[in-house]
C-alpha cells in the first residue's frame, strides 16, 4: 500500500515493479492485492498502461484498517474476541486478573494504529528514499 500510494497520483503501478522494489514474490503480492481490491482500497486498470492504484486518498486509510484486512483480528488473546466466557479455558472471565491488561493493551494498540494513516507512512517512506539517493 505504501509503495502504491507513494507513486504519482492517477498512475497505475504494475505488480511486477512493486514486487521488485519491495523484494517480495509477485505471486504473494497478487494474493494481497486481491484482498485489498476486494475491500475497495485499490483499483485495477487493464491494458498496456494498466496496473493498480489507490481507490481513495491515503489520508483516509488507517494502518489499523489495512492490518485487520490482511491479518485478521488483532486481538492479543482469544477471550477478547468472543462473548464465550470460557474461551481461554478457565471457565470464568470474572476471576481473570490478566484480561484487563489485555484489554488495555488492545485499546492502546488500536488507538495508535487508528492514529497512523497511510499518508504518514508514505511521508516516512519518501524521506527514506531521499536519504538513500543522497
Amino acid at each position: 500500500m505504501v509503495d502504491i500510494a507513494s507513486q504519482e497520483q492517477d498512475k497505475s503501478i504494475k505488480l511486477k515493479s512493486i514486487a521488485e522494489r519491495q523484494s517480495i514474490s509477485e505471486n504473494y503480492l497478487e494474493q494481497i492485492i486481491a484482498v485489498l481490491k476486494g475491500a475497495g482500497l485499490v483499483k485495477s486498470v487493464r491494458g498496456a498502461f494498466g496496473g493498480y492504484s489507490l481507490s481513495c486518498n491515503p489520508d483516509e486509510i488507517s494502518i489499523r484498517s489495512i492490518l485487520e484486512l490482511l491479518e485478521g483480528s488483532l486481538y492479543p488473546v482469544e477471550c477478547l474476541s468472543s462473548d464465550d466466557k470460557t474461551a481461554c479455558g478457565t471457565g470464568s472471565c470474572r476471576n481473570c486478573v490478566t484480561k484487563p491488561v489485555w484489554e488495555k493493551m488492545y485499546k492502546s494498540m488500536n488507538d495508535v494504529l487508528d492514529g497512523i494513516m497511510l499518508s504518514d507512512l508514505v511521508k516516512d517512506y519518501n524521506e527514506i528514499l531521499k536519504v538513500e539517493v543522497n
